[in-house]
């Protein structure tokens, strides 16, 4: 897409996912409205795109080339969760990986704090992971031909893992980027002592990467000593980065030591094309009981406003997104929050509080 006008609307597809996809969705599409609204940005142009058994059921399978196409006339996109494991076992296909390696969404920046007003065991962990997206040991991105695992005798399951100088020095500028705007300091997270050469390769290339950025301060962890260090310690981190398994893993241990997966954000994005998604999955066995928690979407949205913001240069999508943010944290304030998280607000009520806030500042 080409760089907006400052007075263009935005163009964002809306993919409302399974199980608890269109509640969470529609609620961080209706805070996404207001907080615009509320800055003086033009109202976005909507684009529902189907996924998951909506889209198998209309279109015989779990992601339509349809949907592949009408996101290519977008900005961006909100992605709700799927449940592949629940498809028929001819569309298992898992929607949003094959979306990241369509538009080649490298990067995986996921957020963690804990708010004010939530338990949390890490009260005051503030860390971001930053996970290598296309590669790893993930089947589904390290082949360019079929998956990367495979059988050679029923018994017997080999995967193969994929690690390349090119994507770990993306995913290095990435993070050091990003340390420059927050307190400076990088933790490389890898397994070179028994994966030499996949991980060994990760760890020098962002070493390499780091000698670009001498303001930020560069030390490398292995994966398991940095999950203990994460549980002791986790305000001595600032910025992780990582491969795709291990990013998926330390996240999620983060997101609970914050409080809940159900506030944990993620952005997916490359330098041209990005989309929100909640890091938690489709809960099919809480969906349209008005009990699933929307805050993991509602940051997710306000990143793919900083993000756009940065992309478009419009910084007023920047205060559309604080606005998002302070209103979250002022909901949580005020002792209102989802059953997840140890209250008794519905997601429809939660969406309520978190609209009427955004208009405050």
């Amino acid at each position: 897409m080409e760089q907006k006008a400052q007075g263009e609307r935005l163009r964002l597809g809306l993919i409302e996912g399974d199980g608890i996809g269109p509640e969470v969705v529609n609620s961080a599409r209706r805070v996404m409205d207001e907080a615009l609204a509320a800055t003086g940005v033009p109202a976005i142009d909507w684009v529902p795109l189907p996924i998951g058994h909506r889209a198998i059921a209309e279109f015989g399978t779990a992601l339509p080339e349809s949907t592949l196409t009408g996101l290519l006339d977008t900005d961006g996109w909100l992605l709700g969760p799927h449940d592949n494991a629940s498809y028929p076992p001819e569309h298992r296909l898992a929607p949003g990986g094959a979306i990241r390696r369509h538009f080649g969404l490298y990067a995986n920046i996921r957020p963690v704090q804990a708010f004010p007003g939530i338990a949390a065991a890490a009260p005051d962990i503030d860390l971001v992971v930053v996970r290598e997206n296309s590669e790893g040991f993930y089947a589904d991105r390290n082949m360019a031909v079929g998956s990367g695992e495979f059988c050679p005798t029923p018994d017997i399951a080999l995967s193969v893992g994929l690690v390349t100088r090119a994507a770990s020095e993306r995913i290095a500028h990435e993070a050091f980027r990003l340390a420059a705007s927050r307190r400076g300091k990088v933790t490389v997270v890898h397994k070179a002592n028994v994966l030499p050469l996949t991980m060994g390769l990760f760890r020098d290339s962002c070493y390499a990467v780091a000698a670009e950025y001498p303001g930020t301060t560069v030390t490398d962890e292995h994966v398991d000593a940095a999950a203990a260090h994460l549980v002791r310690a986790p305000g001595d981190f600032d910025v992780l980065v990582t491969e795709n398994l291990f990013g998926d893993i330390l996240s999620d241990l983060a997101a609970q030591l914050g409080g809940s997966l159900g506030t944990a954000a993620s952005l997916n994005c490359s330098a041209d094309r990005a989309m929100a998604q909640a890091v938690h999955g489709a809960a099919p066995d809480l969906a349209g009981h008005n009990r699933a928690n929307p805050v993991a979407l509602h940051r997710s949205a306000a990143m793919l406003l900083r993000w756009l913001a940065t992309r478009h240069d419009r910084a007023v999508l920047a205060r559309a997104a604080e606005r998002i943010e302070r209103a979250i944290a002022a909901t949580f304030a005020a002792g209102i929050a989802t059953a997840d998280l140890g209250g008794q607000a519905s997601t429809s009520e939660f969406t309520e509080q978190v609209t009427a806030r955004v208009h405050r500042w």
